[in-house]
């Protein structure tokens, strides 16, 4: 029986649930596994739905929906979700995570973090621990961060000036109490930078679809990952 404090996906046995989000308008797609590690090779989509006035932009490595059922399309590339099989908390308040990775990157000025998303009022609300990140090296290391309930340590991705219907901020401890949407591994912050000019406000084009970026301004590489450790306190435990 697994241990409702402490979520292990070490992707012996298929993805456990993880994806690769393309874009907005690609379904999600799987993730390469080999030998019980999940390779995310750059580059990157960049998202651009929390553009400025939003937190900015991102790079988004891999994905796991925390409640709910998944969807066919999901399933079909990520297999048996096990942290909702396996009723995990959404509490993620002051929760451990863990992950064991190695990579190389070309980083732009960004950092791999972990972002939390959670539903409040119909909104999708989204926190980046930016106050705390996993350093990439050659070889392989493990880094714990802490879902600390201290804005301070946090950056709010808000939504960007088109997507307010969809997206926006609301407070960070309702939403690491509650992380009822997904989490993602993510390279932030993303600083796009034009390739030629624009006719509009960058920003309220789309980074990367309306216009092309300089490969040289965004996260390049990959990052491989051979552990991912989740341990809830017993309070957010819903076992």
């Amino acid at each position: 029986m697994p241990n409702p404090l402490s979520y292990v996906e070490d992707f012996d046995h298929g993805p456990g649930g993880w994806v690769r989000v393309v874009d907005n308008f690609a379904p999600p797609a799987a993730l390469p596994i080999k030998e019980g590690v999940v390779r995310c090779q750059g580059p990157w989509w960049v998202d651009y739905n929390h553009a400025p006035p939003g937190g900015g932009y991102l790079q988004l490595l891999m994905c796991l929906v925390t409640c709910g059922a998944s969807t066919e399309a999901v399933r079909e590339v990520a297999g048996n979700n096990r942290f909702t099989s396996g009723k995990y908390s959404t509490n993620f308040t002051q929760a451990k995570i863990t992950l064991r990775i190695r990579g190389e990157l070309e980083t732009a000025g960004t950092k791999l973090s972990l972002l939390i998303q959670g539903s409040q009022g119909g909104l999708c609300s989204g926190w980046v621990l930016t106050g705390q990140t996993f350093p990439v090296e050659s070889h392989w290391t493990e880094t714990t961060v802490t879902a600390v309930p201290d804005a301070e340590q946090w950056t709010s991705l808000g939504s960007r000036h088109d997507r307010t219907g969809t997206y926006g901020e609301k407070p960070l401890l309702d939403i690491l109490a509650q992380v009822d949407v997904n989490i993602h591994i993510v390279m932030f912050p993303v600083k796009p930078r034009p390739m030629g000019p624009l006719s509009g406000d960058p920003h309220h084009l789309r980074a990367g679809r309306d216009y092309p970026l300089w490969p040289s301004s965004i996260a390049q590489g990959y990052v491989e990952i051979d552990r991912v450790q989740i341990d809830f306190v017993p309070q957010a435990s819903r076992a």
